[in-house]
């Protein structure tokens, strides 16, 4: 018998694996390229592979129409215009994402700074009731503060990522380490499925869909890019590149073709 918990991650990840847009950028950049209107990007996506998106409640709240992918309800703010911007706060429950009809809720972790204890809590706290009321846990594990010198460095990574797995998430988001071989150790070292994080705007298509290609083959099992999808002069067209690497092991030279590149 399948649990709910289980139920809802069938709707986030497809056949174990995760595209995902994260799109909670507006609490802490604003209305920044590509997300002036969210839900234009979403629309847009969910016919093209996409799996999931991870959004605020105000913009789940504010959906025109149910969308066909699973929804994360993230739960992790801070702003660019904070003078502590890497001090991530809770801005709802587990309670609350299942009112909202999300299918799983989100946390931002950064480890390696003054602000890392209060937010270890919050990820105890909120995986705790996540388990409770069988909601999926996806956690951003990203390596930064004041005592990391290197957030790529594999050892880094692998704890940060391993932290996020050991406090009870059933998702780990975090950095891709630059090549297969150390990266593999990471995900091997990870109970729980690794998916990464796209990071800044990558300068080609080949770029981005190369590092998809490495990271799937060290283990990973999916992506979640932000603005390297919505920030795409055709983000449809992006995802389905996406897909065709994660789904159906396609070449990231091939894909970019697809694109245009």
């Amino acid at each position: 018998m399948a649990t709910g918990t289980e139920i809802r991650l069938s709707k986030i990840m497809r056949k174990g694996k995760m595209l995902c847009i994260p799109m909670d950028h507006g609490i802490s950049n604003g209305p920044i390229e590509g997300l002036e209107k969210p839900h234009d990007v979403i629309y847009k996506c969910e016919n093209h592979g996409l799996t999931s998106i991870i959004i605020n409640k105000g913009i789940i709240k504010t959906l025109p129409r149910p969308t066909k992918v699973g929804i994360l309800a993230h739960f992790s703010s801070s702003t660019a215009l904070s003078l502590a911007p890497n001090r991530k706060m809770l801005t709802g429950s587990v309670k609350e994402a299942i009112r909202l009809g999300a299918d799983g809720v989100s946390l931002h972790i950064n480890i390696g700074g003054k602000e890392e204890p209060e937010m270890v809590e919050q990820l105890g706290k909120i995986s705790e009731e996540c388990h409770e009321w069988n909601v999926p846990l996806l956690a951003m594990m990203y390596p930064r503060g004041e005592n990391v010198k290197d957030p790529h460095d594999p050892e880094v990574v692998a704890h940060t990522a391993r932290i996020g797995a050991e406090c009870g998430a059933d998702i780990v988001k975090t950095l891709y380490t630059g090549d297969i071989d150390s990266f593999k150790k990471v995900t091997e070292s990870i109970p729980v499925p690794v998916v990464i994080a796209g990071g800044p705007k990558s300068k080609t298509d080949l770029d981005i869909l190369q590092m998809t290609e490495d990271a799937m083959a060290a283990g990973a099992k999916g992506v979640t890019y932000g603005r390297n999808i919505f920030a795409h002069k055709t983000p449809d067209k992006m995802v389905e590149a996406l897909a065709g690497i994660i789904f159906k092991k396609e070449t990231a030279k091939e894909m970019a073709k697809k694109i245009g590149n």
